[in-house]
């Protein structure tokens, strides 16, 4: 006799979520951002006070002209920024440029667009770790310059694994901290230009001393190192509530803020040191600090760029990271590695730590190299996504065109062929060193698509939302 006939009484038990498979869905990345966090990030990934960790590497590149080459970056950027705003309301997924070229243009293009800003990406990270070490071994000489570095590493390594709710709130209490510190520095700058007989008016920030149209390129090459995190945060589109409305609204906001600061800072600072001659460009910063400040302000001002990298080190590694998952989820880089996420945590947990282990590559490269090598790769792929807005603006009737790319010729034509011109013209004028190893890193990835779409005879995986 049954159970169920001797006890009128009884019910099935239920069957465990964790034992019905049925029910059980695969981690995905949680909506959880609004337009002020998509700011907060992408500001953050600039890290504001950057503009005084690469200020003497400019100022030596522009000969004195860092506020110009700010000015020139700034310009660059924001027709690529109206070019990314653009692409991320038509495609709002992760993946960035290589989402962008790839359902814009081909796939096999849009295949290399993702391979090439890798490189940009992967090596941000280190790129921000290794400015930290270098300013902090400044003011602690007795500690090794990769216990810093590993220290950063872990750190933000730990935050991007639990989530980007958690980084979030850390993000936004340490940039409270590095505007203070930034406020401070550009009050002292205007103290000390004043009580020295000078003027806050003048041209000598924008025309430097013997300065020409080339040494202002060549420092805009490096300027627009610190404009990346405008293009970066479209890498969390999957992960914004309205992404077809704020992630545009971001882009631009994230673009013409960062420019604001760093025009302005760069202004006053080549004010304080009219010259471009330092006992040490990566960490000239640090020299003026203790001249306009004395020692216990050059103590604070350490503490804030070394906050201000590592809050940036945490938007870099996490939009790095989401990346990898987007080309490892699509299947064209090994998707049980790169396109997994933790059920846990939901974020892509391998991938962040790869990119801290790459990290260690800093202990080999100074600023002024790593920086290049991270240009190549965003060069390349702000080119080939304002190229994009083209052909989707091509591809459109003028019905579609109306509806989904509103602003005519203007917005679609003049301002992206405007920004991949300037783009392209800034990738070929970058250190030969970088270009050597951007055309290196190249050169794999078409080995690599060979191999994907045999011999070009077939499109690499499709994208997800395609599948």
């Amino acid at each position: 006799m049954s159970t169920q006939s001797i006890n009128p009484t009884y019910a099935p038990q239920p069957v465990p979520a964790a034992i019905r498979t049925d029910t059980v869905k695969p981690p995905t990345l949680q909506r959880t951002l609004k337009l002020h966090s998509i700011v907060l990030i992408g500001v953050a990934y600039m890290a504001p006070l950057i503009v005084l960790g690469t200020f003497g590497v400019i100022a030596t590149a522009s000969k004195g002209a860092t506020a110009m080459s700010y000015l020139l970056a700034l310009i660059v950027m924001m027709f690529t920024a109206s070019s990314y705003g653009r692409m991320a309301g038509l495609h709002p997924e992760s993946g960035s440029a290589y989402t962008y070229v790839g359902k814009a243009i081909s796939p096999k293009l849009g295949f290399l667009a993702g391979w090439t800003v890798l490189l940009d990406y992967i090596f941000l990270p280190m790129v921000i770790w290794l400015i930290g070490a270098s300013y902090l071994g400044q003011e602690f000489p007795g500690v090794p310059s990769w216990a810093w570095i590993v220290g950063f590493i872990c750190l933000t390594s730990v935050l991007n694994i639990v989530g980007l709710q958690v980084a979030d709130k850390v993000t936004f209490g340490l940039m409270l901290f590095q505007v203070v510190v930034l406020v401070s520095f550009i009050y002292l700058s205007i103290k000390s230009i004043v009580s020295g007989g000078g003027s806050i008016v003048s041209l000598m920030p924008f025309t430097g001393h013997g300065s020409s149209l080339t040494s202002v390129l060549a420092g805009s090459a490096i300027a627009a190192y610190s404009y990346l995190g405008f293009d970066a945060v479209t890498t969390m589109s999957e992960e914004t509530q309205n992404p077809k409305r704020d992630m545009p609204r971001a882009i631009m906001l994230v673009a013409l803020i960062g420019g604001v600061v760093f025009i302005s800072a760069a202004y006053f600072v080549q004010l304080v040191h009219p010259s471009f001659i330092f006992a040490d460009a990566s960490s000239a910063g640090f020299e003026i600090a203790v001249s306009i400040g004395g020692n216990l302000f050059a103590a604070v001002f350490i503490g804030g760029l070394c906050l201000a990298q590592f809050t940036s080190g945490i938007a870099a590694q996490a939009s790095a990271s989401r990346l990898l998952y987007a080309m490892g989820r699509d299947g064209v880089l090994p998707r049980r590695i790169f396109g997994r996420l933790s059920p846990r945590f939901s974020t892509p947990v391998l991938n962040i730590v790869i990119i801290g282990i790459i990290g260690m590559v800093a202990l080999f490269l100074n600023v002024a190299t790593s920086t290049s090598f991270v240009n190549f790769g965003a060069f390349t792929a702000f080119t080939l996504v304002n190229l994009s807005v083209l052909v989707s603006y091509a591809k459109m009737s003028p019905a579609e065109r109306k509806v989904s790319m509103p602003g005519g010729i203007l917005r679609n034509v003049i301002v992206p062929l405007l920004g991949a011109a300037s783009c392209f013209y800034l990738l070929v004028h970058l250190d030969s060193n970088a270009i050597i190893l951007g055309l290196s890193w190249l050169a794999i990835g078409i080995v690599i698509l060979l191999a994907l779409t045999r011999g070009f005879r077939r499109n690499p995986p499709e994208m997800s939302s395609q599948e």
